[in-house]
């Protein structure tokens, strides 16, 4: 059969764009290419571009279209709005041409016959436009997509408002926007077997980091039911990252987050085929996909990547219930290129820097790394968007994608649900806009008309009352030297570690646990794995009975609690080993003092009341303590876990609080006893340089640990006699003093004479400029610094390395 305008897919290629769209040129391309790769995509056709113009052309109703639009202004809402509608009307009423219906349902009862259907198929149609998917225009959302559509009259139905979306408001605009002229575009449609996601789950993902633009993870979402939910921001997804450099040897899943997922879009009978309902609560606390199935999508984004030699949004979807393609099978179901990263200067590194502080509002993921501020337009519905005015920030439930024309034109979004590969976050990286998705009650909590400032610095968003003061930092990457001195950071919060592993660095001085430890597990290790004893005592004491409801809360979903522990900590330290791979990541093992241990839920039936916890029970005296050793054997596994089953060599050991050589042996062999070998895969433990001890008896020292890292802050402390905390005598704390820069160069001298690596990780060089030359004097091999001194403080070493005439 010679089709005139009808394709199938597997004749389909990314040439083909013109003809079909970029939607249907892809799903050809794949199909074609890396089915043989082992991606699985389903099959359907394309009605092509000239079916389109047949539409319009044989009907008269091109010359309509061209005078409804002959005064369109797309910066008068009510205009657009107005001759939007009016042309959709116009092609709904052009009578759909017999010859193009024949054709089209003449394909779809092959497509039963081809994939062995035994009745009409359901399947999707899809909009794909001839100017879509382009390097700096992804047309995302302009048109329309219709869900389980089945026999032969809903099927043309569906085709010929797939035609008029080429005309919504939203693609009108863009186009506009964009440049595009509006009959230099034509809609192809694509006619898909549907994926009964409606009985499993379905989910956007990009082969890099949608916010930072990291190109070496793959940023996966998921939820219940049909994806138009993840898509529309309806639902706030699961989340999870999969590290690429060792995806072929490992299984590096390095960090899962469970999403809301309140809803999920599942057939419907009737004139609507798809309907929300709500989601069981037990299965909101459950992930959407196993392990096994997060690595095989991200191994798919990899090949999708790799052909098409660029980064990528694609959409996959589960097949639920097997009638139709097989029970538990994954697909993709399109594939586009990014457009936001992949056009940015990467010689150009811009920061936002709030200068203050302020009340927050509401909090949700951020959108970018921007901040905006303005007046709060909340907006319930389309019928409210014509009272936006340019500057605004934009509030709302959820974004339609009609509302486009007053997104433009917004200065910050925040939305009470969605997810990170939502429409409104999809648009909003592209317009350049900061935005805080699925705050869950930025409607309720932000005032009508209060100025506020949207802040998207770090991973959690934040919306503040009133307009907060912040600048805009510019480095120019190609302008800082190279030193021969390593320029580490020192970092706490994983989520901001794609962001910061692009400054120019050698690595990770001091990645501390605590941070994860307090934030994100926030239970006592010993609670953890004293759990059920900790229900039997619930009962007869009130304090216990509160502790164990707190720690279900926490770890909900996950019925092993040190499961919980290991998993948050191991996800935590492989984000910053990822983003720094395969430079060398030092994680200070927990350095939490009694009296902060005692703070974290249950954690005051294990810690003892001290008088002085600086100096008290801390650091390495803790992991070989019979009592509290199963907790540290949690570190342990954890650590184990991000380096053999992730692949993330890279990381090193640090061991804090070290008093005397003898504890460090001690240390070394409970590690090994938990599956930490000193040596085995190039394991390398260090000790923190912080105690007199560590320096008088460096020698010793150097016998047991790979090297040292200087910890001034406690050096300074102990080696002046003084509590820091202590505002009496914090006029004393220097960590310039003579005594403390003794020190310091005693163990430097002590630890180069052993062949030793030795780098410090305390604030001073961070603070004092002077002390860094000084460093540098002495030889020091490393200096980790807070990110935001780093440029300015490699500047520094460099001059003074010139000084001295040390190369790089």
């Amino acid at each position: 059969m010679c089709a005139k305008y009808v394709k199938w897919f597997e004749e389909l290629g990314i040439g083909d764009v013109p003809l079909v769209g970029g939607k249907n040129a892809s799903l050809g391309e794949m199909i074609q290419n890396l089915e043989a790769k082992g991606v699985s995509v389903p099959n359907g056709f394309a009605i092509t571009a000239e079916g389109y113009r047949f539409l319009i052309e044989a009907s008269g109703a091109m010359d309509k279209i061209k005078e409804t639009l002959s005064d369109l202004d797309t910066h008068d809402i009510q205009n657009l709005r107005e001759r939007g509608e009016k042309v959709r009307r116009i092609i709904m009423e052009t009578e759909f041409p017999l010859e193009l219906e024949e054709e089209i349902l003449e394909h779809y009862h092959l497509m039963a016959k081809k994939f062995g259907y035994q009745e009409m198929p359901d399947v999707a149609v899809r909009s794909s436009a001839t100017a879509e998917d382009l390097p700096d225009a992804s047309f995302a959302g302009q048109q329309e997509t219709y869900l389980n559509i089945r026999g032969e009259k809903m099927l043309i139905d569906a085709c010929h408002r797939c035609f008029a979306s080429l005309f919504t408001d939203r693609a009108i605009s863009y186009r506009e926007d964009k440049g595009f002229g509006h009959f230099d575009v034509y809609l192809s449609i694509g006619v898909q077997k549907m994926i009964r996601s409606d009985t499993a789950s379905s989910g956007v993902m990009f082969s890099i980091d949608t916010e930072s633009g990291f190109k070496d993870a793959v940023f996966i979402t998921g939820a219940y039911g049909l994806g138009e939910n993840v898509v529309q921001g309806a639902v706030n997804p699961d989340e999870f990252y999969v590290f690429k450099p060792t995806l072929k040897t490992h299984r590096p899943i390095i960090s899962k987050k469970l999403g809301a997922k309140k809803i999920k879009m599942v057939y419907a009978e009737g004139d609507n085929p798809v309907k929300n309902i709500d989601v069981a609560d037990e299965d909101r606390f459950k992930y959407v996909v196993s392990d096994d199935e997060i690595l095989l999508l991200a191994k798919w984004a990899v090949i999708i990547e790799d052909h098409y030699d660029k980064p990528m949004d694609i959409e996959w979807a589960k097949d639920g219930d097997g009638v139709n393609v097989g029970t538990g099978k994954l697909f993709i179901v399109q594939a586009r290129p990014e457009t936001v990263h992949s056009r940015k200067d990467l010689n150009v590194i811009r920061t936002y820097v709030l200068k203050e502080q302020g009340t927050v509002l509401v909090e949700g993921l951020s959108v970018g790394d921007k901040i905006g501020q303005g007046e709060a337009n909340i907006i319930h519905s389309a019928e409210d968007i014509v009272n936006f005015k340019p500057g605004q920030v934009l509030v709302t439930d959820m974004t339609d994608p009609d509302w486009e024309p007053i997104m433009k034109i917004a200065s910050a979004i925040v939305t009470n649900r969605g997810g990170r590969t939502c429409h409104a976050a999809i648009v909003s990286r592209e317009l350049g806009i900061p935005a805080v998705i699925g705050t869950e009650t930025g409607t309720e909590k932000i005032r009508q008309g209060a100025p506020i400032t949207v802040s998207c610095v770090d991973e959690t968003g934040k919306v503040y009352d009133g307009l907060l003061d912040f600048e805009v930092q510019e480095t120019d990457l190609e302008t800082i030297p190279s030193t021969k001195t390593k320029i580490m950071m020192n970092l706490a919060i994983p989520e901001q570690a794609f962001t910061q592993g692009q400054l120019p660095n050698d690595g990770v001085g001091l990645a501390r646990e605590e941070f994860v430890i307090n934030s994100y597990i926030g239970i006592h290790p010993l609670a953890l794995l004293n759990f059920n004893e900790l229900k039997k005592r619930a009962a007869s004491d009130e304090r216990i009975a509160k502790a164990v409801h707190q720690i279900e809360e926490r770890s909900r979903g996950y019925e092993d609690k040190a499961e919980f522990f290991i998993e948050k900590l191991s996800s935590g330290v492989a984000r910053i080993a990822a983003a720094f791979y395969p430079n060398d990541v030092i994680v200070r093992l927990s350095d939490f003092k009694t009296n902060e241990y005692a703070n974290l839920v249950g954690g005051f039936l294990y810690e003892p009341v001290e008088h002085n916890p600086m100096i008290g029970w801390r650091g390495a005296s803790r992991y070989y303590d019979e009592e509290y050793k199963p907790a540290f054997g949690l570190e342990c596994e954890a650590l184990k876990r991000v380096r053999e089953e992730m692949g993330l060599s890279n990381v090193k050991a640090m061991v804090p609080f070290c008093r005397t050589p003898e504890e460090g042996k001690k240390v070394i062999e409970i590690m090994e006893e938990y599956g930490l070998k000193q040596g085995e895969n190039g394991l390398e433990v260090y000790v923190m340089a912080e105690i007199p001890s560590n320096v008088i008896a460096a020698q010793e020292f150097c016998e047991i640990f790979d090297g040292f890292s200087i910890g001034s802050n406690d050096l300074t402390q102990l080696t002046l006699g003084l509590d820091r905390d202590s505002e009496l005598v914090s006029h004393l704390y220097d960590e310039r003093n003579v005594a403390v820069k003794r020190m310091v160069a005693m163990v430097i001298k002590t630890a180069k004479e052993n062949g030793k690596k030795i780098g410090i990780c305390g604030q001073a060089p961070s603070d004092f400029p002077d002390f860094a030359e000084f460093l540098v004097e002495c030889g020091i091999d490393s200096i980790s610094l807070n990110p935001d001194t780093v440029v300015k403080t490699k500047l520094l070493i460099a001059e003074k390395e010139r000084q001295l005439g040390i190369r790089p």
